[in-house]
């Protein structure tokens, strides 16, 4: 469960209950707070959800597996809410938002429309930690199966089936009541499928939602599951009593709170949770013996070992024909194997794109681009020596590059990283997808060129340029009348710099956090949901502008005064830049974009500073505004007491 759904306090004492006994235990999609990687408070699965709250490259490398919520089965086809009041300092921090401003989770993943973008995202997580298990997250819904043969295909490591009953702090009344089916049926469908399409052994099957007991575990194995996923029962092994107030904040016992009084009650322990699983193994260890198993993986997908409890059923259930869950896969593909007995093959020769990295690149021993960029960046990584990489080349085939090296750099320097610009790498050509996904602090790469989707998303302190190549300037053609860059590119950037000379595609920052991005004009949904960071737009954009904003600052030339009509109003304010602070905030912002790409609308812009400040429109969320103020005014008190 997420931090902001439950109390640091709940939280800890679950991810050390599951590290005593070999379990893992999952962050949920709030992020997890960086003090606790190198303890037995370490969660061991990371959870990378729509809003990729708190997702950097120190979170993905501090994880033994990798989990990309698609949906949950309480609230499928839902975003999450954390209301205002339930976001603390700590929650502010780990999630790279403000305190006391309200925070909303996408319903889909932005740049997750079909199973090739999501085995795009599979493969980023890979390059952002090779020793880590990726997982997706499905509910259980008519038809996961095809779904879930899907994202085999896709190369998950692993596959989780989430049932409606489960519980959820983010979800409206409606969702959980009625959305989402049991993991009974999304299971039994997701295993026979996986079987019947030769993909089964190639992953690991988990059902959750409301698993209770040693019978909920031995039924699911018996459906195919070989993992199972708990949430309610740990809680109330804690104390928790069942209010189902969770998204009120007034939780009596401190474990669904954020409340400091509240919190103050919490009771549970560690070992509360760990005695729990004990018995539960115990219960298990029982109906295996009188089965006849030695063990639980000889269950697993022996549905016909499963029998219909007749005295149980009413004239209404007695209807419902059950054999379609209840025949065993290995009846509809004799032979097939039931469980996973082999990895998933994540970096495959045919895909590594050797022939584009340069004339002066040796093949041998090298299997991707990073790895070239981590083999020249040896005396950086080990040393923080100063290193600048020319001569490489980059091609669309070229995917996730600056993933696997900003891996070995958060491996050994964690989330603080490099000074700024020790590795410099400097590339010819067009990037292929996520471009300097993750990029950590101490690490700026220079394209000459143009980049894909997804470039710079989850940017973790690095700095990134793109630039159109010299073939643009001689073909006569105007860099800030062309796009340069994709769709969804810095979609949940937390920190670092990128500047573009061009226009960027749609969704242009989403759910930024704390990035500073100058661009030449973006397409529809620009900043959406962002709750950080800065933007700076130098030219027109698309519709639909600022749509669930509550966090950050957006400036935009309005040159011709037709922004109002682009910009979603929910959330937001339109100011004008009248404030020496924000001049010079501005003005050091078209500076650096200027230096970095050569633009000319910028560096025409400063020429005639300060004149151009009246042509600007600063796009500040309401809640946000309102919570600097109230900051301010609270600082202010002491001094004029004092006074």
């Amino acid at each position: 469960m997420s931090l902001g759904s439950i109390s640091p306090e709940t939280h800890e004492a679950l991810a050390f209950a599951m590290n005593e006994i070999g379990g893992k235990s999952n962050t949920g999609e709030g992020g997890e707070d960086p003090a606790r990687f190198a303890d037995q408070r370490r969660s061991s699965i990371k959870q990378i959800a729509s809003g990729r709250f708190g997702v950097t490259s120190e979170y993905l490398t501090n994880a033994d597996e990798l989990q990309i919520k698609m949906a949950q089965g309480a609230k499928p086809g839902e975003g999450g809410e954390l209301p205002g009041h339930k976001v603390t300092a700590l929650i502010a921090r780990t999630r790279g938002t403000t305190k006391g401003v309200g925070l909303i989770s996408p319903p889909p993943h932005h740049d997750i429309y079909s199973i090739e973008d999501l085995a795009q995202l599979i493969h980023d997580l890979k390059s952002a930690n090779r020793a880590a298990r990726v997982s997706t997250k499905l509910v259980s819904e008519v038809g996961v199966g095809v779904v879930a043969a899907g994202v085999a295909k896709a190369k998950s490591d692993h596959i989780v089936i989430s049932g409606g009953d489960g519980g959820t702090g983010a979800a409206a009344w409606t969702g959980i009541k009625h959305a989402g089916l049991p993991w009974e049926l999304g299971l039994a469908e997701a295993h026979q499928t996986l079987v019947l399409n030769k993909l089964r052994d190639r992953v690991v099957l988990q059902s959750d939602g409301q698993l209770k007991q040693g019978r909920d575990v031995i039924i699911a194995a018996m459906l195919g599951a070989e993992e199972f996923g708990f949430a309610t029962s740990p809680l109330i092994a804690l104390g928790c009593i069942m209010m189902r107030k969770c998204h009120l904040n007034t939780c009596p016992v401190g474990i669904a709170t954020q409340d400091p009084e509240l919190r103050a009650k919490f009771a549970g322990k560690p070992e509360h949770v760990v005695n729990f699983f004990f018995l539960l193994a115990e219960e298990m260890r029982g109906y295996l013996a009188r089965m006849g198993f030695r063990s639980l993986g000889e269950a697993i997908g022996r549905a016909d070992m499963l029998r219909v409890d007749e005295a149980a059923l009413t004239p209404k259930t007695r209807t419902l024909d059950l054999g379609p869950i209840l025949t065993p896969a290995s009846v509809l593909a004799p032979g097939e194997g039931q469980t996973c007995v082999m990895s998933q093959d994540h970096f495959s020769p045919e895909a590594t794109g050797l022939e584009f990295y340069g004339p002066d690149i040796t093949p041998s021993g090298f299997n991707l681009l990073d790895d070239v960029l981590v083999e020249r960046a040896t005396d950086a990584l080990e040393h923080g020596t100063p290193v600048t990489i020319d001569g490489l080349t980059i091609a669309n085939r070229n995917r996730s590059v600056g993933a696997i090296l900003s891996n070995e750099l958060s491996k050994r320097y964690g989330g603080k990283g490099l000074p700024d610009g020790t590795i410099t790498v400097n590339l010819t050509g067009h990037t292929g997808q996520s471009f300097a996904f993750t990029l950590a602090k101490g690490i700026t790469i220079n394209v000459l060129g143009d980049a894909n989707d997804g470039c710079g998303k989850g940017l973790s302190g690095g700095e990134i340029t793109v630039t159109p190549g010299p073939e643009v300037m001689a073909a006569g053609l105007v860099p800030e009348d062309h796009v340069v860059l994709g769709n969804c590119a810095l979609y949940g950037a937390t920190s670092g710099r990128a500047f573009f000379r061009g226009k960027a595609g749609e969704r242009f920052c989403v759910r930024n956090s704390g990035a500073l991005a100058v661009v030449e004009g973006m397409g529809d949904h620009g900043c959406e949901y962002m709750t950080g960071g800065r933007v700076v737009c130098l030219g027109g954009t698309g519709i639909n502008f600022g749509a669930g904003m509550s966090g950050g600052i957006a400036y935009i030339l309005d040159s011709d005064g037709s922004f109002a009509t682009n910009c979603n109003m929910g959330m937001v304010e339109l100011d004008r830049v009248e404030t020496d602070e924000d001049a010079a905030a501005l003005h050091g912002y078209l500076t650096a974009h200027a230096e970095r790409t050569g633009s000319t609308v910028a560096a025409e812009l400063l020429a005639e500073w300060p004149a151009p400040l009246s042509q600007f429109v600063k796009v500040m969320p309401t809640d946000y505004k309102r919570v600097l103020q109230q900051q301010a005014a609270e600082s202010a008190e002491p001094a004029a007491a004092f006074g």
